[in-house]
């Protein structure tokens, strides 16, 4: 049966398999899935840092800075 998913091999380290198979038994889902949905929150999770270190450099800015009255109305 083919897929539409990208395939990736990756190594896991004893302890994070033990982890790992730990969870997928928890939440009755294959290993696959539950790496997949760590990787998808890790990426979430990385993707606020980006926007929270953006934010705290525009704040910093001495440019003009625009109420919210004056943006939205």
């Amino acid at each position: 049966m083919t897929t539409l998913k990208r395939r990736l091999n990756i190594t896991l380290t004893s302890d994070v398999e033990k982890l790992v198979s730990h969870m997928a038994k928890r939440d009755k889902v294959p290993q696959a899935t539950k790496i997949s949905e760590l990787l998808k929150i890790s990426l979430m999770l990385e993707e606020d840092r980006a926007f929270s270190i953006l934010g705290d450099q525009r704040l910093n800015e001495k440019s003009k800075k625009l109420s919210h009255k004056e943006v939205w109305g």
